[in-house]
């Protein structure tokens, strides 16, 4: 318990503010080695019940301290189609590794880093290999939605027996994972050769097809047979402020900004899809998406880069390694502090935005302090672009094109039981954001296995 957690090595800061190479380097084989020895092998292995998809954690850790890495790889995919993914992107620090024994006196196991070298020494290796599928089962199943919760559902599916085509509204599969996170925390390289592994297993891929326009679920169920539908369509409609000037030239979504970036590459020359590389750039919000917009404003060139957030630190949503690495590249923080209106020039192009000084009230519904206006306090940050990242909420389309299908009212979300996956439609299911709103990349895999087995059940009652 007295041997230090091993931390992974990245690139230095100021490089890698100005390019998007993956920050963390990785384990060496010796690294990953030493810090699986820290492994305790619980009896009661709290670590398995804070993951989402209960990957073995103590066996594939078990498996690289005796140096069999793949072995470690094909013991993770036993419940996890996504590891390199997962290994990149979850919060390990509020889930398997808060349940850590070693975090009660010290640093828990580096799980996410084991995880992620596991699945990339597999893959580096060209050894990948298939896990047992049941013999095809004869029922049908339609995917909506190649983001994480789909992804995961069309694995476990497949490997039950089932025939199953995942539709993407886009012109590359991946949704969250290759159009909202960018390239220096999670290379695009990667999440392709996990859809590959998903597509070897034999899941067919439709791209460009909305659902809920090009065909409805009905139709799905009518006209193309399908047996079961499950939804996993996310959330990607932008929020906005609903203040003065929010309409100018220069002012982003959060979705649209990366969307640019991350899926249609603006960052290269001669880029497909026109983005204003700001040189004095503000994000609103204080979320992972805030921090990967603001990272990104400063690789795609801006001077300055500034996260304007209405609470303190302590109460961000973003992982604390996101916000430490935001501010080792450079990035600003105004906290505190809230947008009243953004001011343009005459020709409509953003010159600044008026902020109020907050402070914080009593708890609001998240269990966070309510900001507050503190009078006379109005100031202005001058900028060329603003990035409003305060999150993001359903696509209304499928909800409304599907007779007998509950949603509830606040949010637009679909209802369905969080256990299951089961809507108040027959036979369709759903999980992830277009369920619980925007969330974690593992919560929404979670929701995916979670519908794949109640499909299994109820279409071939095992």
């Amino acid at each position: 318990m007295t041997v230090a957690r091993i931390a992974m090595k990245e690139q230095d800061p100021v490089v890698r503010a100005r390019n998007f190479n993956e920050v963390p380097y990785g384990y060496t084989c010796d690294e990953a080695k030493s810090e699986a020895a820290r492994c305790l092998k619980c009896k009661k292995p709290l670590c398995v019940d804070g993951c989402p998809v209960n990957v073995k954690i103590p066996e594939f850790i078990g498996l690289i301290a005796a140096g069999d890495f793949v072995a470690a790889a094909r013991k993770i995919k036993e419940t996890n189609a996504l590891p390199a993914i997962c290994g990149r992107v979850c919060p390990q620090e509020t889930q398997c590794e808060a349940r850590c024994v070693l975090g009660k006196k010290g640093e828990p196991v580096a799980i996410g880093n084991l995880e992620r070298f596991a699945a990339d020494t597999e893959r580096e290796s060209g050894s990948v290999a298939l896990p047992q599928k049941n013999p095809p089962n004869g029922k049908r199943a339609a995917v909506v939605g190649s983001g994480p919760a789909g992804l995961t559902c069309a694995g476990e599916l497949v490997k039950a027996g089932f025939d199953v085509t995942v539709f993407e509204a886009l012109h590359e599969a991946g949704g969250v994972l290759v159009y909202g996170i960018p390239e220096f925390r999670l290379p695009k390289a990667i999440v392709k050769k996990e859809i590959e592994y998903l597509e070897s297993l034999g899941v067919k891929i439709v791209k460009n097809f909305v659902v809920g326009r090009t065909a409805t679920v009905d139709d799905l169920f009518n006209e193309e047979k399908f047996d079961a539908v499950f939804v996993g369509s996310g959330a990607g409609l932008p929020s906005f402020m609903g203040i003065k000037g929010e309409n100018s030239i220069g002012v982003y979504s959060a979705n649209e900004y990366l969307t640019r970036s991350n899926l249609m590459k603006a960052y290269v020359d001669n880029p497909s899809t026109p983005i204003i590389k700001g040189k004095r750039v503000i994000t609103v919000g204080g979320g992972n998406v805030a921090m990967d917009s603001a990272r990104t404003a400063l690789r795609l060139g801006a001077e300055k880069s500034v996260i304007v957030y209405r609470r303190s630190e302590a109460e961000m949503p973003a992982r604390a390694a996101e916000i430490h690495h935001a501010k080792e590249e450079g990035i600003e923080f105004n906290l505190l502090c809230n947008p009243v209106e953004i001011l343009a020039a005459e020709n409509g192009a953003v010159t600044g935005v008026k902020c109020a000084r907050m402070e914080l009230g009593e708890p609001d519904a998240s269990g966070r302090r309510r900001p507050v206006v503190v009078n006379n306090s109005e100031f202005v940050i001058d900028c060329d672009v603003v990035i409003i990242a305060i999150g993001n909420s359903p696509n209304p389309l499928i909800p409304d094109t599907t007779p007998g299908l509950s949603i509830s009212e606040r949010h637009g979300t679909i209802v369905a039981n969080e256990a299951d996956g089961r809507t108040s439609k027959r036979f369709v299911y759903a999980g992830g954001d277009i369920v619980t709103g925007a969330a974690t990349v593992i919560l929404a895999m979670g929701a995916g296995k979670a519908a794949a087995k109640s499909i299994v059940n109820d279409l071939t009652g095992n």
